[in-house]
């Protein structure tokens, strides 16, 4: 879940929720809502995504964002689609499958000025997609439970949903890299030490080399 995964292990970091059982919190970094704290349950293998990684993937999205219309499949805490929005974005879906999770998205997007824009979704990723209106959105983040494996069940799904020039976000262990879909290319790619994190374009032209970055 992108924001914040159960994937069975533990982050270290500020970013992860604190072993005393507390809540954790991730930032956005971003836009006008820059600086809004994202609640990250104490839920063991809960993963937040890093600032770092964020900050390279936005970067990366800069001249995409302006008016996109974004899908963030695995939500978790939301700070993967509620920073797109924050820089720019038309709106955003969170799909959560975490019924607390989902409640407190919609709680916290009800509570920032224009989080009309957002909207939660409680639901199974795999089944949301089965659903899902086609070509409705311009930029889609995978980024699911690194435990569940869900890569290969989700990305070919995807490429109906998403318009024919869209990007594809993903991330993945450090050690894995998820095929995307036929007719997508690689846009740009970095590392830390846990995560491989990618960006691919399909069609609308010519594709910038791939640019491998590390975020460590």
């Amino acid at each position: 879940m992108s924001g914040g995964r159960r994937d069975g292990r533990r982050r270290p970091g500020p970013a992860a929720a604190p072993a005393g059982g507390g809540p954790g919190r991730v930032r956005l970094i971003g836009g006008r809502w820059r600086g809004t704290r994202l609640e990250v349950p104490a839920v063991a293998g809960l993963r937040p995504t890093s600032d770092r990684v964020r900050e390279t993937l936005f970067n990366w999205l800069m001249p995409t964002l302006p008016g996109a219309r974004v899908l963030d499949l695995f939500a978790g805490s939301g700070a993967l689609g509620l920073e797109a929005v924050s820089r720019g974005a038309a709106g955003a879906v969170l799909v959560e499958r975490d019924r607390e999770l989902a409640q407190a998205l919609r709680a916290l997007a009800a509570r920032l000025p224009g989080g009309d824009a957002v909207e939660v979704v409680q639901a199974d990723a795999r089944h949301w997609l089965d659903a899902a209106p086609q070509a409705a959105f311009d930029i889609a983040f995978v980024d699911p439970p690194f435990a569940d494996g869900l890569w290969e069940a989700v990305l070919p799904r995807l490429s109906a949903a998403l318009v024919p020039d869209g990007w594809l976000y993903v991330e993945a262990p450090a050690t894995a890299a998820p095929a995307p879909p036929p007719g997508w290319t690689l846009h740009r790619e970095g590392r830390t030490r846990e995560v491989r994190y990618a960006l691919y374009r399909r069609g609308g032209g010519a594709v910038s080399s791939p640019a491998n970055e590390s975020a460590d």
